[in-house]
Parts: structure tokens; sequence; C-alpha cells
């Protein structure tokens, strides 16, 4: 299974945010439109993420405060990114490896969306009932054998 297959399941709708909006807009738009995270995105490129880990990073190093931070401050400047074509247990491996939650696909230099580590499980989890309920189709439907020889009764 590749990350294409997640997003077509998935769709496409994205959210994003400027570096220099102020992060209590960013913290607002998440909360109402009930997500973790937001693409930062500056002149049409990928410069960020901003995930509720770099917020609360962000607010306690601030003294529990947002005051008038931008989200540059608080996004996460290098982030972890994937393409259409990755495979699943790369994407697993990946976030994996680096604690992210959330994942940029990417298409040379267009943003194609967003996966998360529910949107991976989710996959995973589909694709085994898939196979599941194969193999018990397949067991059920068994063929008798032409060579089967009856048991004899004492």
């Amino acid at each position: 299974m590749k990350v294409s297959d997640i997003l077509r399941v998935k769709g496409n709708t994205l959210y994003t945010v400027a570096p220099d909006e102020p992060l209590s807009h960013a913290i607002d738009a998440m909360a109402e439109k009930d997500i973790g995270s937001l693409v930062v995105m500056e002149h049409g490129d990928l410069v960020g993420m901003l995930t509720f880990r770099e917020v609360i990073q962000c607010i306690v190093g601030n003294d529990y405060a947002v005051g008038k931070t931008l989200v540059r401050t608080a996004m996460d400047d290098h982030p972890l990114t994937c393409t259409l074509e990755t495979e699943l247990d790369e994407v697993r491996r990946m976030m994996l490896e680096r604690h992210a939650r959330y994942m940029p696909v990417m298409d040379k230099r267009m943003l194609m969306g967003v996966i998360s580590l529910y949107d991976v499980a989710r996959a995973v989890v589909d694709s085994q009932n898939f196979e599941n309920r194969m193999l018990k189709a397949y067991i059920r439907d068994w063929p008798a054998s032409d060579d089967a020889q009856p048991t004899a009764q004492l």
C-alpha cells in the first residue's frame, strides 16, 4: 500500500497557515476545525509544520502565554515529508523514528495532502480486516479433494 492509497480514501482537504500569522490565530483555527496540525506555507512553498506538540512546547517556553508570538517561532521548520509513491511500511518507520504524528505529502514542490499516524493505523487495520475476510472466505470454500478416501467404520 502506498501513501496515494491513503489520500484517495481520506480526501484532499488541506489546512494551511502563513509563518508570519499570529500563533493565537493558528491555535483558534486548529480548535475550530478540530485538527491537530497546520501546514505552514510561504509563497507556495512548504516551510514548516505546526502541530499541537509545537504549540504546547512554545506556550510552556513562553511562561504559558502566547502573546504576539508568530507561527514561525513555534513551527517545525524541517518537517518530515513523503511522496505519493512512498510505501506504507516506510511511512510507519519514518513516523515512529521521528515521533511524528503528521506528515506532509509532496509531489516535487507541490503539497498533495497530509497524513496522520491515525490515517496510517486505520489503513493497516482496514488492510488486515480485508485480508482476514479473504482468508476466511477461502477456507470456507475450500475445494474437496478428488482422491479423498472415505474412512472405514468399525
